[in-house]
């Protein structure tokens, strides 16, 4: 789970319109309070996103899951241990030991030492029993879809989690949503919405150019 950075700054506060134009720049916030890194940026184009016949397979295919927003930090008396159980095991199996613990899950949620106002979580109808979560940055105009994790035992919940981040929040007016890095080829699975741009280190381009520029 690693990335290349260009740039790091550490802010001041967390001004809603200063991060948007910081975003805007090629910066996302990391883990580390107030710290964002100028990274290969990916976002869609949320005012002009149309679900491609893809889009709306993933979305048949999640119809059981359900999604809601809360607003964070969240209060502890309302925090749930499995959150970063799931969290710590799923970066563990995916990305290696010691990539994202379990106490940094739970800070990032609980604490208002956090860069991240909003934790999106994902639920099985059937069973009605949380099973994905994503902590993110909202704003009126973008939202950052930053560290999602979910249940390995549900098939293709990963994909199904962004699509409907992406639907859900082309609903509430926002302009972009920013899903990370995409420094090497192992990112393409974000590569499933359009229209969609990445930041070179001086602006923003068209994905269709992204793969020439690989380091």
């Amino acid at each position: 789970m690693s990335y290349q950075s260009w740039q790091r700054i550490n802010l001041e506060n967390l001004d809603e319109k200063a991060l948007e134009e910081k975003y805007a720049q090629g910066f996302v916030l990391t883990r580390i309070f107030k710290q964002m890194d100028q990274v290969r940026s990916l976002r869609v184009v949320l005012e002009k996103f149309v679900p491609s016949s893809e889009n709306r397979r993933i979305l048949r295919k999640g119809e059981e899951i359900e999604m809601r927003a809360l607003s964070l930090p969240m209060p502890i008396e309302n925090y749930d241990w499995r959150i970063h159980a799931t969290g710590a095991k799923f970066y563990s199996e995916k990305f290696g030991p010691g990539t994202f613990s379990a106490n940094k899950i739970k800070e990032l949620i609980t604490s208002n030492k956090s860069n991240f106002n909003c934790l999106l979580v994902f639920s099985d109808k059937k069973t009605n029993q949380d099973i994905g979560w994503s902590i993110c940055f909202l704003s009126k105009n973008i939202l950052h879809y930053a560290y999602p994790f979910y249940n390995l035992s549900y098939n293709n919940l990963g994909i199904i989690m962004m699509t409907k981040t992406i639907e859900w929040a082309s609903g509430q007016g926002i302009n972009f949503c920013y899903l990370g890095s995409i420094w090497d080829e192992k990112a393409k699975y974000k590569l499933q919405f359009f229209p969609e741009e990445f930041f070179d280190g001086k602006e923003w381009q068209g994905v269709d150019k992204l793969f020439f520029n690989l380091p």
